[in-house]
């Protein structure tokens, strides 16, 4: 007896029409179901191009985002290294008058025109900040204000002189716009 193997049975099977469906019938459904695989199959290509595609987009965008922001970062960098440069370039006059004050008293100039120059380089230096829009804070004469100002030192209030109000200045403060830079530091009077 010849031995039979399992997918010739299947084959021969499959190859004899089913009963009750002609076989016109049959191989129009086939086709009809091949279509539509084929057609679902072009669909889940066409669904992974579009995905591929919107992914390189969303990388590409990533990307820009990293570059826009390295290139701001570096900007801001730059602006503030001008800004630097350029306070640096307006305090370096009034080293030179400085550097020149020191030569003057070695030369033997009398103190007192040493002490003019010496209050001129200070205005110059006054001007350099004000054009970095920095300005003193002017306590002296004032009620006491911890925003602006910290007490080094108390002092009994004289006649005159009302209870918690500034009476000197140790180290002036200065505001840079509208914030304050570094406050003064002052004595303050006080009723013992």
């Amino acid at each position: 007896m010849p031995e039979l193997n399992p997918t010739d049975e299947f084959d021969s099977l499959a190859s004899e029409p089913l009963p009750g469906v002609d076989s016109a019938e049959a191989d129009a459904r086939a086709d009809g179901e091949s279509r539509a695989a084929q057609s679902l199959s072009d669909q889940l290509e066409l669904a992974r191009a579009q995905a591929a595609e919107q992914r390189n987009l969303y990388l590409r965008a990533l990307a820009d985002f990293d570059n826009y922001r390295k290139r701001a970062q570096r900007d801001i960098n730059d602006q503030s290294e001008r800004g630097r440069r350029e306070l640096l370039r307006r305090i370096l006059p009034v080293l030179d008058n400085l550097a020149r004050a020191e030569e003057y008293r070695e030369r033997g100039t009398p103190a007192e025109q040493i002490v003019d120059g010496v209050v001129q380089t200070s205005k110059q230096m006054l001007a350099a900040l004000a054009a970095e829009n920095v300005r003193p804070i002017e306590v002296v004469g004032k009620p006491f204000d911890p925003s602006v100002a910290e007490a080094v030192a108390t002092q009994p209030a004289t006649d005159g002189v009302a209870d918690n109000t500034v009476v000197a200045e140790v180290a002036k403060g200065y505001y840079i716009g509208n914030d304050v830079l570094r406050p003064a530091q002052v004595v303050v009077a006080t009723k013992m």
